[in-house]
């Protein structure tokens, strides 16, 4: 599904004087857009060729701290320079930002001009290169959640991000008065993404006060995880024109519900589903079945791709509609990994395990390698588990914690062979440093619970 501008059309857009400024991004890992707003005639001239930016940007923290101990980029080797290839296919006009359009981009190592290892996008276009030589198109679509505030990113951390009030006061899961109430930012949110060549399908509220959903069309994997990274871009900027903020944490309040983004996975050959079979009760064909049981063989090793952060396991409690464990189930929102649209040709296997902090295009490509395993090894899909999952005994768990995700990560043979080590050592390092921070820090709950009692 190609984005809505083309090379040609941006030339006259730009001589007519419609756009004068193109962001041209790439993706970090955490899953942000990071890159430079070109002024349109220059990159029309020669800017679309290529770029540069600091290969730091692959070894930085949320909080783009330098972090030691990478082996791609350090102080050791002087933070060089990445190139930045534009993606010509993925042009696209971002109407929210006045005469502006992006142009998302690949990063290539500077002397041999090869895409960067550890680069999400890169990661994610093996995966896909994977699948093509195994003759299947990776079809996949994510829904994300996220809250809305009545306030602006500014005022919310001018106060310590204290008294945090939502737009919406109380749950309005598919209300539609609710959510009318919050329409002035939603309605733009829609329109403008639909403006941009993102195909919205719809918005709802979701099952907690001031959260939303938004869900685009599936598409092709790549075109899927490209649009979910402009959905959490654009999503933020409407609402900060708007005085709004928006947060996509996993979870931002241990009384509210998490954040989720599920992955809704299939295959297709020759421009047909190949999950389906009509002589197949549920109409699921084996083809389906051994993806589905790679993706549980390994789905504790994968977790940490799904789960990146210590935040995404506090997203995991029993009754808020976040699995906690890794079982498949039939159209039941207790499993982590659901089928839908049984006995359909839109049969498919949805992974509810991530939570809408995590990187797309690194969620996606181990989800990918999980299943095309499981295809490559003939793995048989175990028996589907009903009822209540949350309460089911001596079955698959979710990681209770990042430090043990990681460590199954790091242990992953299956992994290790579908990326490469120093993809699997670099993300790994990640996890490691994130806990390693929270280990130092003070919170205010340790501060609450002990300063006068202890």
């Amino acid at each position: 599904m190609p984005a809505n501008l083309t090379f040609d059309a941006l030339k006259k857009a730009v001589a007519a004087g419609e756009i004068d400024t193109v962001l041209v991004a790439i993706v970090d890992m955490q899953g942000r857009l990071m890159g430079k707003r070109f002024v349109a005639q220059h990159f029309v001239d020669s800017g679309w060729e290529e770029t540069h930016c600091c290969n730091y940007l692959l070894a930085v923290d949320v909080e783009m701290f330098t972090v030691p101990g990478y082996k791609s980029a350090g102080w050791e080797k002087g933070y060089g320079d990445y190139v930045v290839k534009p993606d010509l296919a993925t042009l696209r006009r971002i109407p929210w930002l006045a005469g502006t359009a992006l142009c998302m981009a690949d990063l290539l190592d500077h002397h041999t001009h090869e895409e960067v290892a550890v680069s999400p996008r890169a990661i994610l276009k093996r995966q896909v290169a994977r699948a093509k030589a195994m003759g299947f198109d990776a079809m996949m679509a994510t829904e994300l959640e996220f809250y809305l505030f009545e306030e602006s990113f500014d005022t919310l951390h001018d106060r310590d991000y204290q008294n945090l009030r939502t737009l919406g006061r109380h749950n309005a899961d598919y209300a539609i008065f609710g959510t009318s109430k919050e329409e002035s930012v939603m309605r733009a949110i829609r329109n403008g993404l639909w403006d941009a060549g993102i195909p919205i399908e719809c918005s709802k509220g979701e099952a907690e006060a001031g959260q939303e959903e938004v869900n685009a069309k599936y598409s092709d994997a790549l075109d899927t995880c490209d649009m979910h990274a402009i959905i959490k871009n654009g999503v933020k900027e409407i609402a900060h024109s708007q005085g709004r903020a928006a947060t996509f944490m996993a979870k931002y309040d241990h009384r509210r519900a998490g954040s989720s983004s599920h992955i809704h996975q299939s295959l297709w050959k020759a421009g047909k589903p190949a999950f389906r079979d009509e002589k197949d009760p549920h109409g699921m064909s084996a083809l389906m079945k051994h993806y589905i049981a790679g993706q549980l063989a390994y789905a504790r090793e994968i977790t940490p791709l799904l789960a990146p952060y210590i935040n995404s396991y506090k997203r995991f409690v029993v009754g808020m509609f976040a699995p906690t464990k890794a079982v498949w189930s039939l159209d039941n929102r207790t499993a982590g990994f659901r089928v839908c649209g049984e006995g359909t040709k839109a049969v498919r296997v949805e992974c509810r395990i991530g939570g809408a902090d995590l990187n797309p295009y690194m969620a996606c490509a181990g989800l990918l390698a999980a299943g095309l395993a499981g295809i490559e090894q003939k793995l048989e899909l175990e028996p589907a588990i009903a009822g209540d999952i949350y309460h089911a005994k001596r079955v698959r768990e979710i990681p209770h914690t990042l430090g043990e995700a990681a460590a199954l990560m790091s242990k992953s043979r299956m992994l290790r062979t579908a990326f490469g080590d120093d993809v699997v050592d670099h993300y790994v390092h990640a996890a490691e440093w994130e806990i390693s921070e929270q280990n130092r820090v003070v919170t205010d709950w340790e501060v609450k619970r002990g300063f006068e009692r202890l």
